[in-house]
C-alpha cells in the first residue's frame, strides 16, 4: 500500500488532519506543544499510518518481534513519525520500564568556563546516540545536590553523570550507589570510587608535560598556581596538580619554598591576585605554571597590567585549553584536556552499563592523557648570574 501523505496544517486544534480521509488524530490527551496544539502521540502515527499502535510502537521503540515488520511498512511509520515530528514522552516511557533516552548530568561549578565546554561536548555526544541530557547545578552544595538527584531520578534518567569533584559529598555518592542507575563521574580525579565508573585526566602527565617545556627553556625558579573551591578545600584534579608539580620538582632539585606554591580562588582575579604575590618576592620566580586555564589568563592579565613582558619576564603555562586560551595576548600556551574524548569514554560507559553490558559492582577507571600546546606566553629564560640551563645547580 502507498504511503499516505501528511496534509499541511490546516486547523490549530487538530494539525495534522489528513486530507482526502476519515482519519483525524487521536482523542487521546497528551501535553501541550507550543502555542497550547496538542503533541502527536503514537496513536496518532498509527492512524495516519494505518497500522496498530502495536506496530507503530515496536517499530519507534526497536522492541523485538517474532513476526518480522514488512521493510516498507516500517519505512512508512518511520516518515510518518518523521512528518508529524513525534517526540516520545520519557515520563511515560520510564513507566513502562523502557529507556528514556535522557542523561542526566550534575554539574559541580557551572560558571566554570571549562565545566561549559565540557557539558557541550557531553551533549553533543549523547545527541549522536539518540539521548538527550537533563542538566543539573549543584553550586558545589552536598543538600542541592542531592535533591538534583531526586529531580533527575523522577525524570527517569537512564544513567547520571557527574561533572567535577564530589569528594566531599559522601552522602550524595552513596545514594548515587544505592540506586538502579548507572552513574559516571568525569573530573572527579583519578582514585577510584566504588560503584562508579570514572573518566578521569593523566593530570601528573600533563603537568610532567608542562615541565618539560619550561624546564629546556632554563626556567628552574617554577612555581605553581592551584584553583580551590570556596571552601579552601583544593578539587581532585587540583589536588593531584599540585602533588605532580612538588614530585617533578623536587626530582628536578629545584628549590620551591612555599611561597612558589600559591592557592587561590579558580576565577580571574585569583590569577591576579597570585601573580602579584609572586612577584613580590625577594626573588619571583620566572615561570608559572596555573593549575586552570582561568587562573593563567587572569595571571596574564595582571602581568600586562604591571608592565611586564610575557614571557621575556614571566612565562606562564595554563591546563585545560579552553577555547579562549588561543586569543589571550599573548596566547596562552597550555596543556589541552581530551575533553572530547572523555566526553565520548563517558557516554559510552553509561549507554554500556545502562544496557547491563557492564558491572556495576565493578568500579571502571579510564584514564586519558592530556597533550601541552605552545603557544606565546612561554620562552627562553632571560639569564642571570644567579640562573642556569636545565640540569645545572640554582642559587635560587
Amino acid at each position: 500500500m502507498p504511503p499516505r501523505k501528511i496534509a499541511a496544517i490546516t486547523s490549530r486544534r487538530e494539525p495534522w488532519v489528513e486530507q482526502g480521509s476519515k482519519l483525524t488524530s487521536s482523542s487521546r490527551t497528551q501535553a501541550a506543544g507550543p502555542a497550547g496544539r496538542r503533541l502527536p502521540t503514537m496513536q496518532d502515527v498509527a492512524d495516519a499510518s494505518g497500522v496498530s499502535q502495536s506496530t507503530v510502537s515496536r517499530v519507534l521503540t526497536g522492541a523485538p518481534n517474532a513476526i518480522p515488520i514488512n521493510p516498507a511498512t516500517r519505512g512508512r511509520i518511520l516518515e510518518v513519525a518523521r512528518q508529524m515530528h513525534y517526540r516520545p514522552n520519557p515520563l511515560a516511557r520510564g513507566l513502562r520500564g523502557a529507556r528514556t533516552m535522557l542523561l542526566g548530568v550534575i554539574v559541580r561549578e557551572i560558571t566554570d568556563p571549562f565545566f561549559a565546554v565540557a557539558v557541550d561536548a557531553i551533549s553533543t555526544e549523547a545527541n549522536r546516540h539518540g539521548y538527550n541530557v537533563v542538566l543539573g547545578h549543584a553550586h558545589g552544595k552536598t543538600d542541592e545536590a542531592i535533591a538534583l538527584r531526586g529531580v533527575l531520578e523522577t525524570r527517569h534518567c537512564d544513567a547520571i553523570l557527574l561533572v567535577g569533584d564530589t569528594s566531599d559529598q559522601p552522602r550524595l555518592l552513596e545514594d548515587l550507589r544505592d540506586t538502579n542507575v548507572p552513574v559516571v563521574g568525569l573530573w572527579q580525579g583519578t582514585a577510584p570510587i566504588p560503584g562508579i565508573s570514572i573518566i578521569g585526566v593523566d593530570n601528573k602527565a600533563g603537568i610532567n608535560s608542562a615541565m618539560d617545556h619550561l624546564l629546556d627553556l632554563g626556567h628552574r625558579r617554577i612555581a605553581f598556581v592551584g584553583g580551590v573551591f570556596l571552601e579552601g578545600r583544593l578539587i581532585g584534579d587540583i589536588g593531584e596538580r599540585r602533588t605532580a608539580f612538588l614530585e617533578r620538582a623536587a626530582t628536578e632539585g629545584l628549590a620551591t619554598p612555599d611561597d612558589y606554591v600559591r592557592d587561590a580562588r579558580n576565577t580571574l582575579g585569583g590569577g591576579a591576585g597570585a601573580l602579584c604575590e609572586l612577584m613580590e618576592l625577594p626573588e619571583p620566580p620566572t615561570a608559572i605554571v596555573a593549575s586552570t586555564d582561568v587562573l593563567a589568563i587572569g595571571a596574564i592579565h595582571e602581568a600586562s597590567h604591571r608592565g611586564l613582558h610575557i614571557p621575556g619576564d614571566i612565562s606562564i603555562v595554563g591546563f585545560d585549553d579552553l577555547p579562549m586560551a588561543e586569543y589571550t595576548t599573548p596566547s596562552l600556551t597550555t596543556v589541552r584536556m581530551p575533553t572530547a574524548e572523555m566526553a565520548i569514554a563517558a557516554v559510552s560507559a553509561a549507554i554500556a552499563e545502562e544496557e547491563g553490558e557492564d558491572n556495576r559492582d565493578a568500579t571502571t577507571l579510564q584514564i586519558l592523557k592530556p597533550t601541552i600546546v605552545v603557544r606565546e606566553s612561554t620562552g627562553p629564560i632571560r639569564f642571570s648570574a644567579n640562573q642556569s640551563v636545565r640540569g645545572g645547580a640554582s642559587s635560587a
